[in-house]
């Protein structure tokens, strides 16, 4: 299994965890790719967890929707009402990311069906993140998709990061990152 570890804020203040607890765990667990998500702070507090990750954490450091503070790590990755924000045309939206973000940049989306995976393989991208693969506490899901979720990956050319409940022990044939953000502090 590769990890890549969801550092939610939220999920952490819930739990009472330091964000350098988390980094510690996930690097325990090897990491290799550290997501930084918080959906309620200013940008300016964002930056600030991204430079004290970036501090302690030497893996790869994805920014979840801010890419405006791309510079701080090695990616980002955006959900599909996140990209229609920037367009409402998903081929265009990644279009503008990439204008903004240099392609030596790891952009990545979140995918939950065969048509937004199948438009994916249109995009520039370097993975998707597909799921939710059962239900998580980390966030509202509409659909699960169970062990229909490999069918879907093997559709894409990206890598896939397997999202929503994944656990350690799942396995999965054509899946190349399990995201597991909760399942690391239980």
């Amino acid at each position: 299994m590769r990890l890549y570890a969801l550092c939610d804020q939220e999920m952490l203040d819930k739990k009472g965890i330091l964000l350098e607890q988390f980094i510690e765990i996930a690097k325990q667990n090897n990491a290799e790719i550290i997501q930084y998500r918080n959906k309620t702070a200013d940008i300016a507090f964002i930056k600030q967890q991204l430079i004290k990750i970036r501090k302690i954490y030497e893996g790869f450091l994805i920014v979840n929707d801010a890419y405006e503070l791309v510079d701080f790590c090695d990616g980002v990755h955006l959900g599909q009402e996140d990209l229609k924000a920037i367009d409402a045309d998903p081929l265009k939206a990644v279009k503008i990311l990439r204008s903004v973000i240099n392609g030596d940049k790891i952009l990545g989306i979140s995918t939950h069906n065969e048509k937004e995976v199948l438009l994916a393989n249109e995009m520039d991208l370097n993975y998707i993140g597909l799921g939710a693969y059962r239900d998580t506490k980390t966030k509202d899901v509409s659909r699960v998709l169970g062990a229909e979720l490999d069918h879907l990956a093997a559709k894409s050319k990206h890598f896939v990061a397997a999202i929503g409940g994944v656990r350690p022990e799942d396995t999965f044939k054509h899946v190349t990152y399990h995201v597991i953000a909760s399942g690391l502090v239980t």
